[in-house]
């Protein structure tokens, strides 16, 4: 197995990921309006279904390009002449390793894309701008470990399948498969990972949707000024 090459890496796995990012983007509104806990309707329902969508072009290139060259690094890096029964297993590491990257990235563009989804009226810069006053930078990787937790089990039931799909299909017709016939692969994959990890990605958006107001409220009915009482608010 060759070594990946770092620009193809970078330039591919960066176009993909905001190609994918940027066509989806009304129905990754839809979802995440769908799993807000105040609902549908109060959200924004079919309104403002591109609210969010320069957070999501400004993060989606690096953020995909960032996983596929951990991906195809660590892959080469485990790739051995073994037994092909384990092939899976270092699909798995690798893909789990690119997550984990990416997820540095990634977390800070879906806080601000996710929020601006359900508040359509507010601009993306506004949103970050008052992240950033009220939580910190920590406010822009709220949701990181929950995030995580997602991609990589998304991950391991997602590559490894596509993988073996892939093998499978260029066995039977006895040549590497076509890019469409790479693409059939994917979209079943991570359409099967997308429904069995349903439940840790409304996880996620309810945790990156949670922030911190300032109520402007004294603490304990003190007076002192400076003192606020800060509450989690859904």
């Amino acid at each position: 197995m060759d070594r990946p090459g770092f620009t193809a890496s970078l330039v591919a796995g960066g176009v993909a990921g905001i190609s994918v990012d940027l066509i989806l983007f009304p129905l990754d509104t839809i979802k995440t309006r769908l799993q807000s806990p105040q609902g549908f309707n109060k959200a924004g329902g079919f309104h403002g279904i591109y609210a969010g969508v320069p957070s999501a072009a400004i993060g989606s290139f690096p953020n995909a390009a960032a996983f596929f060259i951990t991906y195809d690094y660590v892959k080469w890096l485990l790739h051995t002449d073994s037994s092909s029964h384990l092939m899976p297993v270092k699909h798995m590491l690798a893909a789990s390793a690119g997550e984990v990257v990416a997820c540095l990235i990634r977390v800070p563009s879906e806080v601000v894309k996710q929020r601006a989804q359900v508040s359509a009226s507010s601009r993306t810069f506004q949103i970050f701008s008052n992240i950033l006053y009220q939580e910190g930078i920590p406010g822009l990787y709220r949701g990181y470990k929950s995030t995580v937790l997602r991609e990589i089990p998304f991950s391991l039931v997602q590559f490894p399948l596509w993988e073996s799909l892939k093998a499978l299909w260029s066995w039977r017709q006895d040549h590497v498969v076509e890019s469409w016939q790479s693409a059939v692969c994917g979209a079943f994959a991570g359409g099967f990972a997308a429904v069995v990890t349903t439940p840790l990605d409304v996880a996620k958006t309810r945790i990156m949707l949670a922030k911190i107001i300032c109520r402007g409220l004294p603490a304990n009915g003190s007076h002192q000024p400076g003192r606020f009482h800060l509450s989690w608010c859904l």
